[in-house]
């Protein structure tokens, strides 16, 4: 093992840790090392928490923007499964008339409806789970603070999944349940 003053680095870190505030051995520290040695300088001075944030703030600013990113997706999930709904709903008046007039209850279409906007989105959740098991294991190494595969967390995302495909749906199947049996048939 070579002696640290040998290395190649020209850049030297000293941590000192003490009960004062920063300003307060802010003028102490550097009089301290040059009565060691008067050629050392003392430059860009940091607490361990501002050297700790500026050496993760990169990765903090990539972590916001993937949330950023997440949400937007979101948004555009729901938009998309509310545009679908309402044109399954707009397609399917006639049936939904037919039911009603056979003694379906609002309930019943209701359900129906949103049943089939989470159909979809039960297989998204299945694919969606198992990729994100693959992609943890691969990535574990990359990991801090989380574990590859986090049961509650992937139950989190995929019920904040179904709540958003429920509520875009639901506004769809509310006009469904207000469709006019005899208006309805009489149009098809």
């Amino acid at each position: 093992m070579r002696p640290n003053w040998l290395e190649a680095s020209a850049t030297r870190y000293v941590l000192v840790l003490t009960g004062a505030t920063p300003t307060a051995w802010g003028a102490s520290l550097p009089a301290a090392v040059a009565a060691v040695d008067p050629n050392l300088p003392v430059v860009n001075m940091q607490t361990m928490a501002e050297k700790l944030g500026t050496s993760i703030g990169q990765a903090r600013f990539v972590a916001t923007l993937a949330g950023a990113f997440a949400a937007l997706a979101v948004v555009l999930a729901a938009v998309g499964v509310f545009g679908v709904m309402v044109y399954a709903v707009s397609q399917r008046t006639g049936e939904i008339g037919l039911r009603m007039a056979l003694g379906a209850t609002t309930a019943d279409v209701f359900g129906m409806i949103v049943a089939d906007g989470l159909r979809p989105v039960a297989v998204g959740i299945g694919l969606g789970v198992v990729g994100a098991v693959i992609v943890g294991r691969a990535l574990a190494s990359q990991l801090f603070g989380v574990a590859p595969v986090d049961p509650l967390r992937l139950a989190a995302a995929a019920t904040a999944l179904v709540a958003v495909v429920v509520v875009a749906a639901a506004l769809p199947a509310w006009r469904a349940m207000r469709v006019d049996p005899i208006g309805a048939l009489r149009t098809d």
